[in-house]
Formats: C-alpha cells, structure tokens, sequence
C-alpha cells in the first residue's frame, strides 16, 4: 500500500502499517510511505529513530501546501490515510468558527481533497462517540466571553482561572465528520463506519478502548472492515513486564538481569541487548507513604478511609486526584488504560504491581507493546507523552492487515 501517515507522534499507529508479525519476530512490510507529519519536534525526532527510511515533515500540517503534496505522490495512487486528528477540543465560536485543535480535522480532510485516498483511518478515544460541537457566547463586539473559575479539590489550595462561557451544544463531532467527509465534492466522498475495539483482544496487556473509524471512497466496491477479537486469553500486565530488572528510587538500569520468562516478553525483547528508558525519579515523603501503603487494586480513596480511621496521620490525607489515582496495578489481570502520567504516582493506575513505585517509562511501552527496541526522544514527560498517546503496535498491525486484506495487497 502507498500510505501518507498524519498526527504520526512517535508512530504506533505507524508501526502496524511498517511491520507484520512473522513466527513472533517484527518484519518489513512492503508499504510505501509517501510522508509523514508530526508537529511535535521530539516526537518526529522518535519517529525518525524508529522508521530512518520515511519521509518525515515536522511542523504544523497547515504548512504543508497542496503542490507539496501533489510532487510527493506523483503519478500513482495513495491507498490510505491514516492518523487520527485531536477531537477533544472541538470548540467553536459563532457560526462553526472553530479553534485551532478542531480545525486540524479540517486540515484532514484538505489533505484527503488533495490526495484522494482509496481509504482513510483514524483512532481516537472512545469518548468521541459523545463528544460534541461547543459554542461559545459572545459579547457584542464578537470576543468571547469569560468567567471566573475555581479550580483544584476540597480541602486543598484552590486558584481562580478564567474559562469561556458555552453558549450551548451542537452536533455531535462524529456526524459532522461523516457529513463534511462523506460528500467532498461533487462525486467525490466516502462511506464512513466506525467501531470501538478494545486492544486487550488483540494482544495488548492492556485495557483500552478507542474508535476507529474508516472511510472507504464511495466509487469503490469495497465492504467495510470488521475487526474481530484475535486474542481469547488476555495477557496479564505481570506476563507484559515481569522480566525487566527491578529498581527503586533514583535507580536506573540498562542490562537485563534475567531471561524473558513469557512468549510476550520474547517478543517484545526481539535481538534487543541493551534495556532504555528503564528508571525512577525520587518521591517526596508523602507521596513515598501513600505508595507503600496501597495494595493492589487500591487508590486514592481507601488511603483516605485509612486516615479517617486514625490508622495514618492527617498530614498524609490526599486533598487532590481521583477514585482511580494513586493506584497500584494488579499483577493478575492487564493494565488499565496507559496515559500521559504512567510514571507519576498520582497519575491514572500506574504504580507498579509489587515494587513500591510508579511504571518505567520503559515498563509503560512494554504494556503498550512497543518492542524494546524502540527509542523515544526528549524528557521523561516527552517520552511518557509519546507512549501515552500512542496507539498500540499490536493493535495496529491487526488493523493495518485487515485493510491491506480489503485492498487486495
């Protein structure tokens, strides 16, 4: 397939269109990736690591011109567009003039007028199913207008933000899609479905749900793509990562201290010799006291019950976060949904099984499976944002061969 690759990140999605699982090994597909684009300069640095061979635009994806595009396909056609565009701030003031992050779906589908795909492909999170348009009340003058707000959590410090006022809802961002990107132009559209799929059924010791949704050029007979659970035994996030060394606080380590112990643990170490991104920060005295007291499955709220029966000091009470923060995984079952703050404490679930801190950067791609081999760019918060928001390597070689199937490749 001939493939244009947009909102790329550290490439994930990528990843699935680039490799196919052979004997449990990683190899070369035969796609060809016209380009590129990710306006993340750490993110496209990553990216360039991993795929040396693609063409990669850093920058913002309104500056890359139709007559740019037009000389990098050239005379042949592009299969596919895959790369799912930001929806959760689909904000708009008066009449459908949309801020800068809902305006990337529209730089989209520009791109889809110019490029003329056979097919497109986005994941987004499943919330874009509710998700809808937001307008803003105006003042006379036409500016938006603001309130004061207060902000963080009961008995903790509170700040005063100001925030635009909604005026009220519109559409849903889902059907704004499929009426803007079904009828292009004047016989030029797509037919567009979407499903959520759940990538613990495809491989993935994880739990996370996300939409994908396809389009498929109306003047093609081609049916729409079901994707179907492929793994009936889901892997549990000790069979993800209980192989890597252990560490503690301002601990770090590069040598693997013993053998993979899993068949999913083999694949993710490959020919791989030399362990990255494996480390822990230090943690104040409170944080360091909520982490050792926690068991598996526990948060926020039963350290707090524990306070309020006097078995631990008031000082150590947690004025912020939510049920699901300052949680410690549970070895036996997958983890849940791996974010942004996978390395915080007080982030979504991330505090690790058995040892008394939160994930590695490293551990955190393992369980989105990212082989070892894999290299992120930038800071700790860089790289846990590049694997935070990707999507799944093996949920997207799932996706990426059920479309090659539809395509006849």
């Amino acid at each position: 397939m001939r493939i244009i690759d947009l909102f790329s990140g550290a490439g994930g999605l990528t990843f699935g269109f680039y490799y196919k699982l052979v004997n449990e090994k990683f190899i070369r597909t035969d796609n060809e990736f016209i380009f590129a684009n990710e306006k993340d300069l750490n993110a496209a640095k990553a990216f360039k690591k991993n795929f040396e061979d693609i063409h990669m635009i850093q920058g913002d994806i309104k500056d890359i011109k139709d007559e740019q595009i037009e000389e990098m396909i050239g005379a042949n056609d592009v299969d596919i567009v895959i790369g799912g565009p930001p929806c959760q701030s689909f904000s708009t003031v008066g009449q459908r003039r949309y801020d800068d992050r809902a305006k990337l779906v529209f730089e989209y589908l520009r791109i889809l007028k110019v490029a003329r795909p056979k097919m497109f492909l986005f994941e987004n999170v499943k919330g874009m199913l509710s998700m809808r348009e937001v307008f803003y009340k105006l003042d006379a003058e036409g500016n938006v207008v603001t309130e004061d707000k207060q902000i963080g959590h009961e008995g903790g410090k509170k700040r005063t933000i100001k925030v635009p006022v909604v005026d009220y809802y519109g559409e849903k961002i889902l059907d704004v899609i499929k009426r803007e990107f079904g009828e292009i132009e004047e016989g030029f559209g797509y037919t567009i479905k979407e499903q959520v799929v759940n990538a613990v059924d495809f491989g993935v010791p994880q739990n996370r749900e996300r939409v994908v949704v396809v389009g498929i050029r109306k003047d093609l007979n081609i049916e729409h793509p079901v994707f179907e659970v492929e793994k009936k035994d889901v892997l549990t996030i000790k069979d993800a990562i209980s192989d890597l060394p252990p560490i503690g606080e301002n601990q770090e380590k590069k040598e693997y201290t013993s053998k993979p112990i899993t068949d999913y643990q083999q694949l993710m170490r490959g020919e791989c010799k030399e362990l990255k991104d494996h480390y822990c920060l230090s943690y104040g005295e409170k944080i360091r006291k909520v982490i050792e007291t926690v068991g598996q499955g526990q948060g926020r709220n039963d350290f707090n019950k524990l306070v309020d029966e006097g078995k631990i000091e008031k000082k150590y009470y947690l004025t912020s976060g939510y049920a699901n923060t300052y949680g410690r995984l549970e070895e036996d079952k997958p983890s849940t949904t791996i974010t942004n703050n996978l390395a915080t404490p007080s982030g979504l679930r991330c505090i690790h099984y058995s040892q008394n801190r939160a994930l590695t950067p490293r551990e955190g791609a393992r369980i989105q499976s990212f082989p070892d081999s894999f290299e992120f760019v930038g800071s700790r918060t860089d790289i846990t944002r590049q694997i935070g928001n990707a999507v799944p390597p093996l949920l997207a070689i799932a996706i990426a061969r059920k479309l090659e199937s539809l395509l006849g490749d």
